[in-house]
């Protein structure tokens, strides 16, 4: 198998740290809302990486974090940090917002039929291990001490940046960061105090806009019992002072735990090259003269017109929001799967409609396949091939309709459909022999459509036909009413 090695800058053959293995640590969500499509596009490549690698033969052992604590607003160590601003938007505990946040991301690629990491991480569930790896590095000289927190010092590091090519001085030249205390303007939070308790403050509480503790701390927070009015809730002692960790230090301490060092994949987003994934390696090899990953990869933005989707701009789709207008959860991971992981997914509905059309008709081809029986040899092997030129999932589909088009046998076809499916992911064995349901909101649209028709207002009627086809259904006028068909 070859994969483009973000590190290299080249597609590479993949070779193990221990023959037969693959460890995969995938950059999680930062749960204080809702993930979007392009969030979630990130786990859809993530899983297929980990099906391919299965495919091929591998036992993997797949790591996600859940980061709930410690990413703040702004990636240069300003604001708030993001959970506990949800928490005080929405009067809650800073917990229930990241436990509750954390339920629907798992819902969610629930829903999008990824396997499931060997084990989700929390960032809260490690502080002691983030203190540890802090104190390690203070130990050789890696750390300084300013009046908001611990930071690593970036200029000990002559490779710092490599991930991404870029040079300390290029960030300068194109900086917008307020520099503050730190030495360097790359440098970055490992620590961060907790803010001064505001001397006006009473039991009554402070300023609006302000959100503390009442005198009843809340009980899933034990970090907090016995303690009163706290500005933040999540916070803990240290060798330094009470207060966080830095978003970055936890995906080095957890993968370190749990994959070792260095373990062979690091996935995430293209975002995350320039500041949080150099950042990772720089603290983790600074700590143990040794790599962090050998192979990073990264799957590139989702964009609805011209700009990717992103909650700080308001354009962002939920899944959630996807089921509501009445598309299937797999309907968008077939179109993920249409564009190769390293190019821009251009969002649009006309498109997720052709996608959903397109996995009807392969659910609809499957289920008239007699008993899995034999294989389709050529056709596996060509399937083999593009899945291991870096996961070229738009070629390997191409394949799955060659193949079903194909002069071998029905049997052999939905058997070796079911092996693809293997990678793909697309719940192919769980829709044989299942009826088709029709969702309500179709049903509820073709209700529409046939009183349009009653009051012979043809464009109404015409109008609800498309919106109906556009979801993956079509229409049969038959005598005695409509019949609603999947395409």
């Amino acid at each position: 198998m070859k994969l483009y090695n973000t590190l290299t800058r080249k597609k590479q053959v993949f070779k193990p740290i221990k023959k037969g293995h693959a460890k995969i640590y995938t950059c999680g969500p930062t749960v204080y809302d809702y993930a979007h499509i392009g969030n979630l596009r990130s786990y859809i490549f993530a899983d297929i990486l980990h099906r391919a690698l299965e495919y091929d033969g591998y036992k993997v052992k797949h790591v996600i974090n859940i980061t709930d604590v410690g990413h703040l607003v702004s990636d240069s160590d300003e604001g708030e940090d993001k959970i506990e601003r949800a928490a005080k938007r929405q009067k809650k505990s800073a917990w229930d917002i990241a436990h509750f946040f954390e339920a629907q991301f798992k819902k969610d690629i629930k829903e999008l039929n990824i396997i499931f990491p060997d084990k989700f991480v929390r960032a809260t569930d490690h502080i002691k291990e983030q203190i540890a790896l802090i104190k390690k590095l203070e130990e050789k000289g890696y750390t300084y001490k300013t009046s908001d927190g611990i930071y690593f010092d970036t200029s000990r590091l002559k490779d710092y940046g490599k991930l991404s090519g870029q040079k300390a001085e290029e960030k300068l030249a194109g900086a917008r960061v307020k520099m503050g205390e730190k030495k360097h303007i790359t440098d970055f939070a490992l620590w961060k105090f907790s803010p001064p308790f505001p001397p006006s403050c009473n039991q009554g509480g402070g300023e609006e806009g302000d959100f503390f503790l009442n005198k009843t701390p809340h009980l899933t927070s034990p970090r907090v019992q016995g303690e009163e009015y706290q500005r933040r809730q999540m916070e803990w002692s240290s060798p330094w002072g009470k207060g966080f960790p830095g978003w970055h230090i936890e995906c080095s301490a957890m993968s370190k735990k749990y994959l070792g060092q260095p373990f062979d994949i690091h996935t995430g987003g293209i975002d995350h090259i320039s500041v949080h994934h150099t950042n990772e390696i720089a603290q983790s090899e600074a700590a143990y003269n040794k790599p962090l990953a050998n192979f990073w990869l990264h799957n590139e933005f989702v964009v609805f017109g011209k700009e990717k989707l992103s909650k700080s701009k308001g354009n962002s789709i939920t899944l959630n929001e996807l089921q509501e207008s009445g598309y299937h959860p797999l309907a968008y991971r077939y179109l993920c799967l249409q564009t190769h992981y390293k190019k821009q997914l251009n969002f649009s509905e006309e498109a997720l409609g052709a996608a959903q059309i397109a996995l009807n008709k392969l659910y609809g081809e499957a289920r008239v396949l007699s008993a899995p029986k034999g294989e389709c040899a050529k056709l596996e092997k060509e399937f083999k091939a593009a899945i291991e030129d870096d996961l070229n999932t738009p070629k390997a589909l191409g394949i799955v309709w060659d193949m079903l088009k194909s002069n071998c046998a029905p049997g052999a076809k939905l058997a070796t459909l079911l092996k693809f499916d293997k990678v793909l992911g697309l719940g192919v064995d769980k829709n044989l022999g299942k009826k088709v349901v029709i969702p309500e909101k179709i049903k509820k649209l073709n209700q529409e459509r046939q009183e349009a028709r009653k009051k012979k207002d043809w464009k109404i009627a015409d109008k609800l036909r498309g919106e109906i086809e556009k979801m993956g259904y079509e229409i049969e006028d038959t005598s005695t009413g409509a019949k609603l068909l999947k395409k």
